[in-house]
């Protein structure tokens, strides 16, 4: 198997694994064996569509960060914690040579791994939803 392939899978297993642990809390969290077929079903979707929205939610951040949406909070941080330390001000750059440096730095990573699993976990909680409305809410 080659390395890059080896690479995306544990890629795709740790989103999984992270997922997983994430529903698990929520089933745990809601008492998942003390209930009946209905709400275990509701419950399992809760756990799908929570992990999925999470890390979905993350990919965006993931990817609005990596194209520089953040920079600018980060040279304000930046020049907030240097106005307290002393001859901080000497290190002051302006913000076209801070958001150039940073772009430069930056490297571009694929994240797409985070998005997938969590479109297709969320995908799963909208499914055992429908399945709850269609079996249990009606009657």
């Amino acid at each position: 198997m080659k390395e890059e392939t080896k690479v995306t899978l544990t890629k795709y297993a740790i989103c999984f694994g992270v997922e997983a642990i994430i529903a698990f809390f929520v089933i745990w969290s809601k008492g998942f064996f003390t209930q009946s077929a209905a709400v275990n079903i509701q419950i399992l979707a809760d756990a799908f569509f929570v992990s999925g929205v999470l890390m979905s939610l993350f990919a965006g951040m993931l990817y609005v960060s990596g194209e520089g949406a953040l920079i600018g909070i980060g040279f304000v941080l930046r020049n907030v914690v240097l106005a307290f330390l002393p001859m901080g001000r000497a290190r002051h750059e302006l913000y076209a040579d801070y958001r150039e440096r940073k772009l430069s730095e930056a490297k571009k990573r694929s994240n797409s791994c985070i998005l997938v699993t969590g479109l297709i976990f969320l995908a799963i909680g909208i499914i055992l939803t429908v399945i709850w409305d269609a079996k249990f809410y009606h009657t």
